[in-house]
């Protein structure tokens, strides 16, 4: 039905203009209608492979974890309850991150990169020590590890200095200054915990966000080349670290020691052969492969469910980083977009890094895989860095 609008000349004639308004602002509406559409199928599409990683997580969670669970606690759902519960909270914060819009961080970018450099700074004087290594704090029940929030706290601010710097970045000066005083000051922390591996994708992350900037090429490839010395020196620094090369190049050279790991991993993977040996038959859990429920938990699951269903978690990290790269493309500003890319950097870094360890194609590192080993606010963290990106994904552009 259509609305008809009065309206008189001076002559006193009636003027009919019926739909003269009505039509622009109908396809105004059309348009915006369609844009959030769009917008709203983005998002969507970026959550369904995280959804289907915790399910798979979960499942693998369940079957990895009960032997230790029986051996520590007595109770074998004691790693996977808690795990629910991790994730649950992590849905929490996935919620509200969504809720929030993403212009929010660049606001607040200095003040989270405080909050993330003094939590690690407090893990060197309160932490508590496990296998060597100080970088968990205990508040009552729960443990927290700040690497996990120094993560998204390098991302949120480096994303807001080179997105306000621009076309300065062409200087060197307004380059090097921040990424120095950023990575450098985060990456020295995790180095002293010691966590050099978390160091790594910090820097990795770090890189990906410089990489989307309006940085030249110049200086990518020179801090590139500066990262890569200092991996190399660093890794060669410690003996424990040059030892997990060498069991990296050779793990059947010393396979009770420093190849451990690598070869019980191969093992498992090995006789999960095609299709597996079923949900819950792993053998490796029986404390054949340590960190089965952590670090290596794509070698359960390669037991359980064969290389299908290792392949299918591989195509589901892949699904996430090219949605989430789409997503930083459509961004509506630059802090949007290198926000974007940081995200998705570290979070597929992680995974590759993660999961190159298990297989044996890169050293192993002790970093988690994202969404599928337990971690308390390492799950925490990742779903809100989700919803930060869906909440991109919604305020981005229309284009194709």
């Amino acid at each position: 039905m259509t609305t008809t609008t009065r309206r008189f000349d001076e002559a006193g004639s009636m003027l009919d203009t019926s739909n003269a308004p009505e039509e622009p602002t109908r396809s105004r509406r059309r348009i915006r209608a369609t844009a959030v559409a769009v917008r709203e199928r983005r998002s969507i599409l970026l959550v369904v492979p995280v959804v289907m990683l915790l399910i798979v997580g979960l499942g693998a969670m369940l079957s990895a974890s009960s032997v230790v669970s029986i051996r520590e606690t007595g109770d074998a759902l004691f790693y996977i309850k808690r795990q629910v519960l991790w994730v649950g909270l992590g849905l929490a914060a996935f919620v509200i991150t969504t809720r929030v819009p993403y212009r929010f961080y660049e606001r607040v970018a200095v003040p989270i990169y405080l909050l993330g450099v003094a939590g690690l700074a407090a893990t060197l004087f309160f932490g508590d020590v496990r296998g060597g290594a100080r970088r968990w704090i205990e508040v009552g029940p729960i443990t927290l590890q700040p690497s996990e929030f120094a993560k998204l706290a390098t991302v949120i601010v480096l994303a807001a200095i080179l997105a306000r710097k621009g076309t300065l970045l062409r200087n060197l000066g307004h380059f090097t200054v921040p990424v120095v005083t950023v990575v450098g000051s985060i990456s020295v922390l995790l180095v002293l915990q010691p966590d050099f591996g978390t160091a790594l994708l910090v820097a990795g992350a770090a890189f990906s966000v410089m990489i989307a900037s309006t940085a030249p090429i110049g200086y990518l490839a020179g801090a590139a080349t500066l990262g890569g010395v200092l991996a190399v020196g660093g890794a060669l620094a410690m003996d424990y670290r040059r030892a997990r090369i060498t069991g990296f190049l050779d793990p059947f050279a010393d396979p009770l020691d420093t190849g451990h790991q690598a070869v019980q991993s191969l093992v498992a993977l090995g006789t999960g052969s095609w299709f597996g040996v079923g949900l819950g038959a792993s053998r490796a859990r029986w404390s054949f492969l340590p960190n089965a429920h952590t670090d290596f938990i794509f070698a359960i699951i390669g037991e359980e469910i064969g290389f299908a269903g290792a392949s299918l978690v591989l195509v589901l990290f892949a699904a996430f980083g090219f949605l989430g790269i789409r997503i930083a493309l459509k961004a509506p500003d630059m802090f949007g977009r290198l926000l974007a890319v940081g995200i998705v950097g570290w979070l597929s870094l992680q995974a590759l890094v993660n999961i190159g360890g298990v297989v044996g194609a890169l050293p192993i590192t002790g970093v988690p895989l994202p969404f599928v080993s337990s971690g308390g606010n390492a799950m925490l963290i990742n779903l809100a860095a989700v919803g930060i990106l869906v909440n991109i994904a919604r305020a981005g552009t229309t284009r194709s």
